[in-house]
């Protein structure tokens, strides 16, 4: 996409011309960029889709009446082929970037102030929501995608995504108890924007999770493994949360759920961006899933 159509887009809102505009490098589905105007800096977030923005426009507005620190809407609208939306500007970098900087008392701020902002979130009424609503859709849904992209990719053995499916009989009563309770599900090591050690924003909410929140932890944990960094941050999350054994179980369920679909990204091709795929990669996830996979034997077995 060419920068000028970003230039373009913000002249015809702030009536300035930025005098620099850089590509982010986040954003699969969407092509985002941050435009220097003077002193201020605007998120200028385009895709050629449609109703790209339908439902983040919905949700950034419910979160913000909820006091969340989320961006606020300046401007929307259409220009040439892309849909855009200018948002305001976090200082910040996602915490995946910055984790090693972080003191440990600094992570269980940020765990206790992610866990309050879930709580809020609690609040909110998910608007996909049906009368057959069930969490075993979630679960079918994320393995049977691994499996057809693993299949396809042909860099990981899908045998280990049948083997998960085995599983679920093991937490038949939890499963069936989750309930459709809204939480942000895509605050792992990215979108949530941390400055000077202290959260600052979180962005890049396209949609709204329904279900049993421990999946996010779950997915920090296996991010922050696959990352090669230490996980006190996920401990934080689990203590400010808290958790029975049955919750206990279920989070290490939902840990090899989140290494196959890492498994199943790997290689893939999202947009104009494709996800790295080579030999240390893909040992490092059958790794963390052998790992994974003996502690959940255990837990069964007890």
């Amino acid at each position: 996409m060419d920068t000028h159509i970003i230039s373009n887009i913000i002249l015809s809102h702030i009536h300035q011309t930025p005098q620099h505009v850089e590509r982010c490098a986040v954003g699969i589905g969407n092509q985002v960029y941050i435009a220097q105007c003077n002193n201020e800096k605007y998120v200028i977030r385009c895709s050629q889709d449609e109703n790209a923005y339908v439902n983040t426009i919905h949700w950034l507005t419910e979160l913000s009446k909820l006091d969340i620190a989320v961006p606020k809407i300046l401007f929307y609208g259409k220009y040439e082929e892309y849909n855009y939306l200018i948002l305001n500007y976090f200082e910040g970098k996602d915490i995946g970037l910055i984790y090693p900087d972080l003191t440990k008392p600094e992570k269980k701020k940020i765990a206790k102030e992610v866990m309050e902002i879930q709580r809020k979130v609690s609040r909110l009424q998910p608007s996909h929501i049906n009368a057959g609503w069930s969490w075993y859709n979630f679960l079918d849904e994320m393995l049977e995608r691994a499996d057809m992209r693993i299949t396809r990719n042909g860099y990981f053995d899908n045998g280990k995504v049948k083997q998960l499916k085995k599983q679920i009989s093991h937490l038949d009563t939890y499963f069936s108890s989750i309930k459709p309770i809204a939480y942000l599900d895509d605050i792992s090591t990215k979108n949530l924007l941390i400055h000077n050690g202290q959260l600052s924003g979180i962005i890049d909410i396209d949609w709204m999770g329904a279900g049993d929140n421990l999946t996010f932890i779950a997915m920090t944990y296996v991010a922050l493994m696959n990352m090669g960094y230490e996980t006190d941050y996920v401990e934080y999350l689990l203590e400010e949360r808290g958790y029975s054994d049955s919750e206990r179980k279920a989070f290490l369920f939902y840990s090899l759920l989140f290494v196959v679909d890492f498994m199943g990204e790997r290689g893939m091709q999202f947009g104009d961006k494709k996800i790295d795929v080579n030999e240390e990669i893909v040992n490092t996830l059958n790794q963390i899933y052998d790992c994974l996979w003996e502690k959940w034997c255990k837990e069964i077995m007890e």
